[in-house]
């Protein structure tokens, strides 16, 4: 059989529906609906009906006015913020923004193309237009010159250049003459992206292998508005109990019962703050899952109301391969509610995994999500909250599930083609919803390692098995910039490296970088050196210390940027590209590790081995932020980078809530807001949220929130009064100027005292420093302005001049 390209042909006929068009255009079924003002649906099939993802959009369309006109050449459908042109002869589709400036349009020979049951749309390339996102990808920020597969995949070990990886999310932002766009290709297949790879700039391109081409085209004037919008298409994350935004510990493994304990007293004796201790998988009994091994675990009740006392979570493994024991309760039941996966002569599909021969539950159906959830109550009557998805690509050994296994897929029974990609994904959404369930009112935190677009609603994301090296570290912080502006902000990697053994130098440096992560975990594989804080030494625990006692300093303005995710869409590492994505310095060099915690601290993570890197600080005033001093924006500059000394940088008119350190999150904090503002021109405002931070009472009312607003230009600083039924855990404000050159304070109109304080906001490392005074100068701010009052409900508005 000899398969050529099969272009689109012309219109043969249409009608208008209720906000698009519908119609034929030779044998191939369209429709173009306007979902909202900023997003046009575009669905091609060559099917009797189209082709349905059901478990990734969530929002129904929102019928937006529009306007829906026709002439012998096109035919618009135009809302407030985008125009879809739609070319007749050959059927070419064309997106114009409200200034009627071309934003993205099919390639004029090929538009969108068969290939036998592949299905691919060609467009055109812009001069100098940008790739941004696509998840977790590796490479360098602008993805222009690559290409890309989706395709769920065990990526033991992976490296810069290893694709695909875990995670699939067909959504992509692009960036055309300065003004942005993104494609969400809603498509389950195995899918490929090429953004001018190996064509001379003739086109870009998005394929999958089968189905139809059915994609979301998002308009955004900027590309955090693009994210936002995207984010209403596939949802947003819930709010984590807070105690997942501490530190956490892991290994492959920690066992037995006492190594557990162990390591728990030690970070207490040690007083370095920490919320998490995980399980691996040597805690079950022959490694199958809903067990504890008896011996090494003879009362896991009991082991986790002791650590629960000491102020930690518990964290356990799950994996979806079921061992084929008669006898094993959960393999039993299984087969008797009939839950696993087939081949189409109705045998159950049968793979070599972790406990040995195993089958695997179909998350794709809501039998075997229910079944899932009701297995789960083992555990949650062991007092476990936490629950972390591996092997759920789905993995095996040999990584070659027979393409055609069977799943039910919301009951479209479709074969391992269709499935692979969302199969992670439904098995956290199983575990997520099956610990609602169990627990009640308490929120869950699930983790996983495979997902599709609108796992956020479900799951944190770690990006897997990587490797102990400066390379992979970098690699790990644009993962997961990139995962943030593909709609998944709650992500991290395993601090130190799983694979290999990690050095003192890199592991101080890797810490620092992932105390302002999402997930902030610690994790190394089996027969591998000890992981933890004190294992590199004296000066390796003083620096992971001081990072940690950061991390838990800084958790008012954390929590609240995971509030502003939770509502938004937003990331919680923001690239550079989310903000100054017309800014050419911010895709080459060190600049595309860089980014921001939330909108106001930039991090920019530089390798263990280098006293001195080159990083570039974009438009702006930027304030060191251990030292105060101030850079300007715009500029390449040389820095000091030695093991203790990450680059960290405040933006002027920045405003940074934090607290006193504590042990865990858990643990009361004295009762003062630390709220540190930094002088700047321009009005900036901060949204300040609390909660229980462990119940799903903030959706009944039982919130504190407050905006608090910088107006340069006035001078003024407004702690907006409190919105919500939940009555604030902190007493007073002390608030920390940095930057102001003013003299006279006032308080809601009366005079107010000025103190000075001399602070750190992480402690210099003096006894193994050879220029401690070098230290010292480095880390002690100097005789910063306070002013403090007490915090009410009501409106505070400090003046100065």
């Amino acid at each position: 059989m000899n398969i050529r390209n099969e272009s689109l042909g012309s219109l043969s006929s249409h009608q208008q529906t209720t906000n698009g068009f519908a119609g034929l255009a030779n044998n191939v079924k369209f429709q173009f609906t306007a979902y909202t003002e900023n997003i046009i649906r575009v669905q091609f099939s060559k099917d009797d009906q189209f082709d349905e993802n059901p478990f990734s959009v969530t929002l129904k369309p929102q019928q937006p006015a529009v306007k829906l006109e026709e002439n012998e050449q096109e035919l618009l459908l135009t809302t407030s913020a985008v125009k879809l042109v739609v070319q007749k002869h050959p059927m070419r589709l064309k997106f114009i923004d409200s200034n009627n400036e071309l934003l993205n349009e099919d390639d004029a020979a090929f538009g969108v193309s068969w290939l036998g049951h592949k299905v691919t749309n060609y467009k055109t390339l812009g001069t100098d237009e940008i790739f941004l996102g696509l998840g977790e990808k590796g490479g360098g920020l602008n993805r222009r010159g690559s290409s890309f597969d989706n395709w769920n995949s065990d990526a033991f070990g992976f490296g810069n250049d290893t694709d695909p990886l875990y995670v699939s999310t067909p959504f992509y932002i692009g960036v055309r003459e300065g003004r942005p766009y993104g494609i969400f290709f809603d498509n389950t297949h195995k899918t490929h992206f090429n953004f001018g790879a190996s064509n001379n700039d003739r086109f870009s391109s998005f394929s999958a292998d089968a189905g139809d081409m059915n994609y979301y085209f998002i308009q955004g004037d900027t590309v955090a508005e693009v994210i936002q919008h995207y984010a209403k298409l596939t949802g947003t994350i819930q709010m984590p109990p807070k105690w997942s935004l501490g530190y956490q510990q892991c290994r492959f493994s920690y066992y037995p019962e006492h190594e557990i304990h162990n390591v728990a007293r030690t970070f207490r004796d040690k007083k370095i703050p920490a919320d998490v201790i995980y399980l691996d998988i040597h805690y079950m009994k022959d490694y199958m899952a809903f067990t504890f091994d008896d011996e090494r675990f003879p009362d896991p009740k009991a082991l986790i109301t002791k650590l629960e006392e000491q102020g930690y979570k518990v964290v356990i493994i799950l994996d979806p391969g079921i061992a084929t024991k008669q006898g094993y309760s959960t393999y039993d039941s299984g087969v008797e509610q009939d839950i696993f996966v087939k081949y189409p002569d109705g045998t159950k599909y049968e793979a070599s995994v972790w406990p040995g021969n195993s089958h695997f539950t179909d998350f794709t159906s809501k039998k075997g999500r229910d079944w899932w959830a009701d297995e789960l109550k083992f555990y949650t009557d062991l007092g476990l909250e936490g629950f972390w998805n591996d092997m759920n690509e789905p993995a095996c050994w040999g990584q070659d599930v027979p393409d055609l296994v069977e799943f039910d897929y919301e009951g479209q029974q479709v074969s391992h083609l269709k499935a692979r990609n969302v199969y992670g994904f439904q098995m956290v959404r199983a575990t997520y919803e099956g610990a609602r369930k169990q627990i009640g009112n308490k929120r869950p935190f699930a983790l996983t390692r495979a997902g599709f677009c609108g796992v956020q609603r479900y799951s944190a994301v770690w990006t897997g098995d990587n490797v102990a090296g400066d390379d992979h570290m970098l690699l790990g912080v644009r993962l997961v910039n990139s995962l943030g502006m593909t709609g998944i902000p709650v992500g991290g990697y395993d601090v130190g490296g799983f694979v290999g053994e990690c050095s003192p130098q890199l592991f101080s440096r890797w810490l620092a970088v992932a105390a302002f992560a999402p997930f902030f975990r610690v994790h190394s594989m089996v027969n591998s050196r000890d992981s933890e804080p004190w294992a590199y030494g004296e000066e390796v625990e003083e620096i992971s210390r001081n990072y940690i006692n950061l991390r838990y300093k800084l958790m008012p303005y954390l929590y609240s940027t995971f509030y502003t995710a939770h509502k938004t869409g937003l990331p919680i590492n923001r690239s550079l590209a989310v903000a100054y994505y017309n800014d050419r310095n911010i895709y080459g060099g060190n600049a595309q590790n860089a980014f921001t915690l939330g909108d106001w601290l930039l991090v920019c993570p530089t390798v263990s081995t280098q006293e001195y890197a080159e990083i570039y600080l974009p438009k702006g005033k930027w304030y060191n932020f251990f030292t105060d001093e101030v850079f300007e924006g715009g500029k390449h500059h040389i820095v000091h980078t030695s093991m203790e000394d990450l680059p960290v940088f405040a933006k002027a008119g920045a405003i940074v809530p934090m607290q006193n350190v504590t042990q865990n999150t858990q643990q009361a904090h004295d009762g003062e807001l630390k709220l540190h503002v930094y002088a700047g021109e321009e009005n900036t405002e901060q949204v300040f949220y609390e909660d229980d931070g462990s119940t799903f009472d903030f959706e009944k009312g039982q919130f504190n929130e407050r905006l608090i607003q910088q107006n340069g230009a006035e001078k003024t600083l407004t702690i907006g009064a409190s919105q919500g039924e939940f009555n604030t855990t902190f007493r007073s404000v002390k608030i920390y100027l940095h930057g102001f050159n003013a003299t006279e304070f006032s308080i809601n109109g009366a005079s107010a005292d000025i103190q000075r304080e001399n602070i750190r906001l992480i402690d210099p490392i003096t006894e193994f420093d050879p220029l401690p005074q070098r230290a010292k100068k480095d880390y002690l701010i100097h005789s910063i302005a306070t002013l403090s009052t007490e915090l009410t409900n009501s409106e505070i508005k400090i003046t100065w001049k």
